[in-house]
């Protein structure tokens, strides 16, 4: 566990499922940030949201940076927060079901803005 814990942490995937090292590595970054007691929030947007939609183990792994579904699955199990966003999300066709499975909400660009803000740490994939 690292010396300083507790800082604010913001992930911020914009890459898609093309950009498989970027993403895996997002959602790397962000579970090992939790492991080491970080306050995590994750923010999907443009091509970011489409890494949600990942249903199978061995679809998506970056060179090094894991396997996207695992994360994913793990994600589900963390205390992360998720944000999605509405516009990103619905201009490539997806509601709520997306969402499903997930701690997640939509979410707008003005909390990417907040969340940026309050973050002591942004990462940006």
């Amino acid at each position: 566990m690292s010396i300083i814990t507790d800082n604010k942490v913001l992930v911020n995937i914009s890459s898609g499922i093309k950009s498989k090292n970027k993403v895996t590595l997002g959602l790397l970054a962000a579970l090992a940030a939790e492991n080491e007691g970080h306050q995590v929030t994750l923010f999907l947007e443009g091509n970011g949201v489409n890494i949600l939609n990942c249903k199978t183990a061995g679809e998506i792994v970056g060179k090094g940076t894991g396997d996207l579904y695992e994360h994913l699955e793990n994600l589900k199990n963390s205390n992360v927060t998720i944000y999605v966003s509405e516009m990103s999300a619905k201009s490539r066709g997806y509601d709520n079901t997306l969402l499903h499975g997930y701690k997640a909400e939509f979410a707008m660009p003005n909390v990417l803005i907040e969340e940026s803000i309050k973050a002591d740490s942004v990462l940006c994939y």
